[in-house]
């Protein structure tokens, strides 16, 4: 397929107010056949592609991020066909939670600034001190240490919840709204990460399971209707935290069944890491994605065909 006329790739990355009517009329005019009736039937996942992440003035910009939104939104344009179903996540955060410098104040009563690492010795030593939740915040951060391999980050203040930067990138937006008038395809929603006292980098996980909450589990709806389809394409941002942590969760979800690993493709120029000084996370993305590749996982690009 080509590009529809109502899409100019110069404003990929701008803020502006998403032609939907034009998205529509577009999609519908492509005659194509309802995507129920696909075989074989191919998911996209969309993994938190939203203002604050994409754009170069969101609250946590990914560097590369617009860029991969360009290839991702002209990928779904050429294969509008071939795609039967849009799944997008959004990333939902509010003022008090446990990666927020909100939650945590020193001795001095100062609260940790953006990009501070809080180790679990400082909170045993008194250095970082939880506002809320004290004794799920100490046992927290040394879970994450013990059985996740990592350590507490103070993000800026990102995606919240009726903010603009909460959004999806609206160029990505139209791509979504011209697929599914061509397709007859609802595209369907995640929301994650609104639980005040774990991160939830993964769109069907949270990093640490919160069992009185109704998402603080493993999503095993979303992995069975993922299991419907033939082919699962991923993308999104960043690659070094959401992206990694999902096709993290699918692959020990999908361990027993092996074959079914082959299903999956992750369009590696669809994604960038999160950049932090003195932290290289896109090094160690790279050494976890190799690992999967290493069990069959299969990495490919925008510029080739589907399959």
């Amino acid at each position: 397929m080509s590009l529809p006329s109502f899409y100019d790739s110069s404003r990929v990355g701008a803020l502006f107010a998403p032609q939907i009517q034009a998205a529509v009329d577009a999609g519908l005019a492509l005659n194509l056949p309802a995507a129920s009736n696909d075989v074989p039937r191919v998911a996209l996942v969309l993994v938190d592609m939203q203002i604050d992440f994409i754009h170069r003035d969101g609250a946590l910009s990914v560097p590369g991020a617009v860029e991969d939104c360009r290839r991702v939104v002209e990928w779904i344009y050429r294969h509008v066909g071939r795609i039967s179903k849009i799944f997008l996540s959004l990333d939902s955060h509010y003022p008090l939670q446990i990666f927020f410098s909100t939650w945590w104040r020193d001795a001095a009563n100062r609260h940790p600034p953006p990009n501070t690492v809080i180790s679990a010795d400082e909170v045993e030593a008194g250095k970082w001190q939880p506002l809320y939740e004290a004794d799920w915040s100490k046992r927290y951060v040394r879970l994450l240490e013990t059985r996740h391999r990592k350590q507490l980050m103070i993000w800026p203040f990102h995606t919240m919840v009726g903010t603009v930067g909460h959004n999806l990138s609206p160029s990505l937006y139209e791509a979504i709204c011209y697929h599914s008038a061509a397709r007859q395809s609802q595209p369907l929603k995640l929301s994650k990460g609104s639980i005040p006292q774990t991160e939830h980098y993964s769109i069907l996980e949270p990093e640490v399971k919160v069992a009185d909450h109704p998402q603080g589990g493993l999503n095993r709806a979303l992995l069975s209707e993922l299991n419907e389809y033939d082919l699962v394409y991923l993308a999104g941002q960043a690659k070094s935290h959401c992206v990694l942590e999902t096709v993290n969760s699918i692959m020990r979800a999908l361990a027993p069944r092996p074959e079914r690993i082959q299903r999956l493709r992750v369009l590696e120029d669809g994604m960038s890491s999160v950049v932090v000084p003195g932290i290289d996370f896109n090094a160690m993305a790279d050494e976890v994605f190799q690992q999967h590749r290493d069990h069959g996982l299969t990495f490919a690009r925008t510029s080739e065909a589907i399959g």
